[in-house]
């Protein structure tokens, strides 16, 4: 099952970060993990690391990975290994459990605050947990034993994460291509697991949304609106067009770096 051949038309990066909070603009990543899948079918190559965040982390997230400050004394600031991480994802696609919600965002505000900018607007984008749970709801321990039929051992372990997500994600290929669907209201989706990158990208993606934090919401005419404050429903190009402090107000406040990327984008195109 485990020796699936992923259908890759680029390198795939999966990856997962323990963190000093839950917030994704405020807290800071302790750990990342990342594990490239190359293309062209070469052996998977792995990057780790122990970061030191800067500032003080929660009691509640030392409970769930056991990193201390004690462990990241001596380790590089973000800034110290971000062009690293830049390097090893290049212009792969990107792939974790629960990433689409928390890494990648969490990713792009690091990548932010050391003046690079992270565009993932051109990178598919594959949750593993949102197939697990539009298929069978539960958690990554969870899946771990449903789909490979063992126990996770070091859970919180990023890399031991990162390596088990893998297995979750070649078990769900094997339990579920093919399979029908049936959404929500009981309408049949024909087989959307699929080997297929791309399929997979729009099955774990929630297009209604621009963005992670679901600032940016898109109709069914494909119009972006605010889905916050007091032009919540609004056209965003209306609006900025109309009120264009109101998008250099964005730029300022405590958004998401990729709620800034798409309304600096929408504004240099009015």
């Amino acid at each position: 099952m485990n020796d699936i051949q992923l259908n890759l038309t680029r390198d795939l990066v999966f990856f997962d970060v323990e963190t000093t909070g839950l917030n994704v603009i405020r807290d800071r990543i302790v750990q990342i993990a990342l594990v490239k899948m190359h293309k062209n079918g070469q052996a998977p190559t792995e990057l780790s690391m122990l970061i030191n965040p800067g500032i003080p982390m929660s009691e509640e997230s030392m409970m769930i990975h056991g990193i201390t400050p004690k462990d990241l004394a001596n380790k590089p600031s973000f800034s110290q290994v971000a062009q690293k991480i830049w390097d090893f994802i290049g212009s792969a696609d990107l792939a974790g459990y629960n990433s689409n919600r928390f890494d990648v965002p969490m990713l792009m505000e690091e990548f932010a605050r050391v003046g690079m900018e992270f565009d993932v607007s051109k990178r598919r984008l594959i949750d593993v947990q949102r197939i697990f749970y539009k298929m069978e709801p539960r958690t990554l321990k969870a899946a771990f034993r449903f789909y490979c039929g063992k126990e996770l051992e070091d859970a919180h372990d990023a890399l031991a994460d990162v390596r088990a997500t893998i297995d979750v994600f070649k078990g769900q290929i094997h339990a579920y291509e093919g399979k029908d669907m049936l959404d929500e209201e009981g309408n049949v989706i024909p087989a959307p697991i699929q080997n297929d990158i791309q399929a997979l990208h729009e099955f774990t993606n929630d297009l209604n949304f621009l963005d992670a934090t679901q600032k940016l919401k898109v109709q069914a005419d494909g119009t972006v609106v605010f889905n916050f404050g007091k032009y919540v429903g609004q056209p965003v190009m209306e609006v900025l067009r109309k009120e264009k402090n109101y998008g250099h107000w964005i730029m300022e406040k405590e958004f998401s770096s990729q709620v800034k990327q798409i309304i600096k984008q929408m504004m240099k195109e009015l």
